[in-house]
């Protein structure tokens, strides 16, 4: 069982190793909500998530002979970035198994941490099976990612520099996906503010610890494709989810349009940037999913490692949810200025061209005829239906979309007679 006591000495071990990061005020954030919100922006942490805080207090726990052998892990992710960080500050090997298809990024991250990378398997599981291989072999001390006493600890600590901080906090939000950080967060702020209410946040893809918590015992589930994807874990832990289940108040879920919308509105309003796992406690709060707000509100950002490609997938994403993204498939007779009228048409509707892809061949196409896509940004949802109606007035017929598109996709040709 984890204690305050213990988080607090691992408070005291931290010191010089962890950052104490900010706690960030946003008056957009708070009217959005309808009451003051701050971040806890863990996103700023070494390593880039608050992942350190528990893997540096499991290491300062080890023997001198357990520290001479060395350290090892499984991650795909933050949690080896985290380890390798803390054993090089302890003067301890380590050796961090990834699976074979982890990032690159992700990969020379650890080894400049100085860490050994080991691939093997082509899932967590997988490698996290031949980390405890390598740890039975060779006598390395194991860092499990969240069910650990001293990691559970360790990213407790967090917990302390809130309530700090921000004594008279009414909610805190947490990102939940094996269940170590919340269980951390919880058990210091039922024993020092009882009256604060612990929320764990989910994506609603990887429910694992909602349902466990609501059905009384751990549940396994196969996450589903999800930008949370830190936090797309398929059980909670067997230490973690009794303490979830004592000391944290509620548990919920969030779906992709709400977190790729606290990400943009992170970068956006906050100048921050965050991964999908650590936007999922501010979209709770947005979205109305942790139960209403009587007072100041924390929202944990626990990790910013998010890949540029996939930050401008979620930007593409949570632009078109928001009615400021448009692709328009047009259907033009092949002729000179045809493309010409179309683009004056959209720039009299004050539409913004991104892109623009013609198509002169395709076995779709009947013979005469070319199609051009259109990628424009609007300025939300009416200006997207004044563009419409433009081309619409224009001579272009509306001839159907996908229904389901990722992005919202208008199908047009000419009307016979309008060319």
């Amino acid at each position: 069982m984890v204690t305050l006591a213990d988080i607090q000495r691992a408070r005291q071990r931290l010191s010089g190793l962890a950052h104490r990061t900010p706690l960030l005020s946003s008056q957009t954030l708070s009217a959005m909500a309808g009451a003051p919100v701050f971040l806890k922006a863990e996103n700023l942490q070494r390593t880039g998530s608050f992942k350190v805080r528990g893997a540096a207090n499991r290491i300062a726990h080890l023997s001198g002979a357990e520290r001479r052998r060395g350290v090892i892990a499984a991650s795909a992710g933050n949690h080896a970035q985290g380890v390798a960080l803390a054993a090089q500050r302890a003067g301890t090997p380590c050796t961090i198994v990834m699976p074979r298809h982890a990032s690159i990024a992700k990969v020379e991250a650890t080894r400049g941490y100085g860490a050994q990378v080991v691939l093997a398997g082509d899932s967590y599981d997988e490698a996290q099976r031949h980390a405890g291989k390598l740890a039975e072999e060779k006598g390395l001390a194991l860092v499990h990612p969240f069910d650990d006493p001293q990691v559970i600890a360790g990213q407790g600590t967090l917990a302390l520099e809130v309530l700090d901080e921000a004594p008279d906090v009414r909610l805190i939000a947490v990102p939940v996906g094996g269940g170590g950080l919340i269980a951390g967060i919880a058990v210091a702020v039922k024993a020092l503010a009882p009256r604060v209410r612990v929320v764990g946040v989910q994506a609603a893809a990887a429910p694992a610890c909602v349902l466990s918590v609501r059905r009384g015992r751990a549940v396994a589930v196969r996450p589903g494709p999800t930008v949370a994807d830190g936090i797309a874990v398929g059980r909670p832990g067997r230490l973690t989810l009794p303490l979830v289940r004592r000391y944290v108040d509620d548990m919920v879920t969030v779906d992709e349009e709400d977190i790729t919308r606290a990400i943009i509105l992170l970068m956006e309003r906050c100048k921050q940037v965050v991964e999908g796992a650590g936007a999922v406690a501010l979209a709770a709060l947005l979205a109305g999913k942790a139960g209403r707000l009587d007072g100041p509100a924390v929202a944990v950002l626990s990790g910013g490692n998010i890949d540029s490609n996939v930050i401008a997938r979620v930007v593409e994403h949570g632009l078109a949810h928001a009615g400021r993204y448009l692709v328009l498939h047009v259907a033009l007779l092949d002729r000179p200025g045809q493309l010409a009228r179309l683009l004056n048409v959209i720039a009299e509707a004050e539409g913004n061209v991104l892109d623009v892809s013609h198509v002169r061949r395709g076995l779709h196409l009947p013979i005469g005829q070319v199609e051009v896509q259109v990628t424009l940004e609007t300025r939300g949802p009416d200006h997207v239906g004044q563009v419409l109606q433009r081309l619409d007035r224009a001579g272009y017929e509306a001839i159907g979309a996908p229904p389901e598109a990722a992005v919202p996709i208008r199908a047009f040709r000419v009307r016979t007679g309008s060319a």
